[in-house]
């Protein structure tokens, strides 16, 4: 067991110490949110399974605060209103309930922060090319080589890593990463 445990260690410093190269995209995304937050938009997260609870997070961290007190930020998550997502799921197609939210919500402005492990997932691809159309900012957080939703990013986090713990590890780290710097914005802090 306790090896299972020392390679599970292993494996995560690994991606961590490999992720320092995404340090400036993280830079470059953030000071996007803070303008997009700063001109009246609203960041939209989605995601699948684990995906959907990082998305959950990173809107709970902007609507709550990460670590000061300060004003709530513009946030939604996309997979909190069951009986919309069902609706769309049973309607049109399970493919569909990111995208026709993205379609009805997301504007100029917006952000549409979305979360997969693979970029490979039809309903995450398609709630990108909603955003797209929209003219919406898109941001995705994925691993390996990011799939076909990495060609409709316009900001992108690709975890050096094709293990689902391993990319979801440093999607947590990314979004509190961000979370910390949108945390310093509004709360009045000077960011260097």
């Amino acid at each position: 067991m306790s090896d299972l445990l020392d390679a599970q260690l292993a494996a995560h410093i690994r991606t961590a110490q490999d992720a320092q190269r995404l340090l400036p995209d993280v830079r470059a995304a953030g000071e996007m949110l803070i303008a997009a937050l700063e001109a009246g938009g609203t960041v939209y997260t989605l995601g699948n399974g684990g995906s959907a609870a990082d998305a959950q997070h990173f809107t709970g961290e902007l609507i709550g605060h990460y670590r000061r007190d300060r004003r709530p930020l513009r946030a939604v998550t996309l997979t909190t209103d069951a009986t919309v997502s069902t609706c769309i799921a049973n309607d049109y197609s399970f493919d569909d309930v990111f995208s026709r939210q993205v379609e009805a919500l997301a504007r100029p402005g917006d952000v549409v922060a979305a979360f997969t492990t693979s970029g490979r997932s039809p309903n995450v691809v398609k709630a990108l090319e909603a955003a797209r159309a929209n003219e919406a900012t898109t941001l995705l957080f994925a691993g390996g080589d990011g799939g076909p939703a990495l060609a409709l990013a316009d900001h992108a986090f690709l975890a050096p890593s094709t293990e689902t713990p391993r990319i979801q590890e440093l999607h947590t780290f990314l979004l509190h990463a961000l979370s910390e710097m949108l945390d310093a914005w509004a709360a009045g802090e000077r960011l260097a």
